[in-house]
């Protein structure tokens, strides 16, 4: 199997490559609804107005009682003097010896300072008998234990998802700022591609990638340029390349292509963006994936991925999405890694960085082990469907026994 030609770079610096393109990029920002904030990543941190709870209240149904009432040795006796309900606006306070029923959620009286739940007591007409043991101060949610005010509450950088949406709206929040999201153009050149729901002729097949990348790029936080249409196909033609490059250079801040960046007579986009505008590197030790290319036309940035549908999807995971996610101000826009042990031994022929799709198979023990997919070809797209993760080999690494602990990258859930 062939080795890595002459001038292809590591998988890191071509990772560093990109980040450093997105950092001298400022996304901008905007105000957007609460309602539609699902997704996008905080431009600014959120301190909290107040606190939360904003008073202490009660985290079951039950009693609430002076602790300094409860016996520790026998029955305690209290009259009940009422009922507080979550939302009652009066205000409601209990002395010595009386005690208030009382709600999930309700204030606490004044001189209550802890709720015995309803499981734990009985009641003798207009009197509550407790039994001996209760503790004072529980089933009692402090104001301000959750958040304080003043607090940071969420940072920026962070993704907004439904805990993140819920703690916007316990603060008051309707409107929050966002970076703004990147513009991207996905396009999908290949002659012999054919749209699906359209029969296929000869020596022709249906264009898969155009939905993948632009699922990918929407995905990760991009807004598609050529919506409602995920993505625009792009003929084998220099001319009409480099007339949609420009184009979509003008209304995008990121290109991603498929195809055409090999070494084919019609491989045509690396020459094609040196000509526009400037190559950031073109090749990277990796398989699948190596003909990956990167350059920039003005501002824009613009990715051309391999058109086998594997070697699409992985170097989209691994160089595309961390600059999406990075040009919208994500603290950590690469995918986290993890460690597993191998389930079966694995091998490479080539000196290259490998991306073997694989399965998680988590054990009864608590360790994590991995198993990579028989199927590895780059043009087969199911074996994407099938794994959860992808183990790195590196480069200078042939053979792995079972058992072996290897880097591990997680694939997004729903991808």
């Amino acid at each position: 199997m062939a080795d890595a030609p002459a001038g292809a770079i590591t998988v890191d610096e071509a990772v560093a490559r990109m980040l450093a393109l997105a950092a001298s990029r400022h996304p901008g920002t905007e105000t957007v609804d609460l309602h539609r904030a699902l997704g996008r990543v905080l431009a600014r941190d959120v301190m909290a107005g107040h606190d939360l709870p904003p008073f202490a209240n009660s985290a079951m149904d039950g009693f609430a009682v002076r602790g300094a009432d409860l016996s520790i040795h026998g029955d305690t006796c209290l009259r009940i003097a009422g009922t507080r309900y979550a939302g009652d606006p009066e205000t409601a306070a209990i002395g010595p010896g009386e005690c208030l029923r009382i709600t999930t959620g309700a204030p606490l009286p004044s001189g209550a300072d802890t709720v015995v739940i309803k499981e734990r007591v009985r009641v003798e007409g207009h009197v509550l008998v407790v039994s001996a043991g209760e503790k004072a101060g529980a089933n009692v949610r402090a104001a301000g234990e959750d958040i304080a005010r003043g607090m940071r509450a969420l940072a920026a950088g962070e993704v907004i998802g439904a805990a993140r949406l819920g703690v916007l709206a316990s603060l008051g929040c309707a409107h929050v700022e966002v970076t703004r999201q990147p513009r991207a153009a996905v396009l999908s050149s290949g002659d012999e591609l054919v749209m699906p729901g359209r029969p296929l002729g000869h020596a022709q097949i249906h264009d898969s990638n155009g939905f993948s990348l632009a699922a990918l790029a929407a995905e990760a936080g991009a807004s598609l340029v050529h919506a409602p249409l995920p993505f625009r196909h792009v003929r084998d033609d220099r001319g009409v390349l480099r007339e949609v490059l420009l184009a979509a250079a003008a209304d995008a801040d990121v290109i991603i292509t498929s195809g055409g960046v090999s070494a084919g007579e019609k491989d045509l986009l690396p020459a094609l963006l040196a000509e526009l505008g400037e190559v950031v590197f073109w090749k990277v030790r990796m398989r699948p994936g190596m003909p990956v290319l990167c350059g920039t036309l003005g501002r824009t940035v613009v990715v051309g991925l391999p058109g086998n549908p594997v070697s699409g999807v992985v170097t989209f995971l691994l160089f595309v999405r961390p600059l999406l996610r990075a040009l919208q101000g994500i603290a950590e826009p690469s995918s986290p890694r993890l460690h597993a042990r191998l389930s079966a031994p694995i091998a490479k022929r080539h000196d290259r960085a490998e991306f073997m799709r694989a399965r998680l198979e988590p054990h009864a023990d608590g360790t994590l082990g991995v198993r990579v997919l028989p199927k590895q070809g780059s043009g087969m797209l199911h074996g994407v469907v099938v794994a959860d993760a992808l183990v790195v080999v590196p480069e200078d690494v042939r053979e792995l026994d079972t058992g072996h602990v290897v880097e591990v990258i997680a694939l997004p859930a729903g991808y």
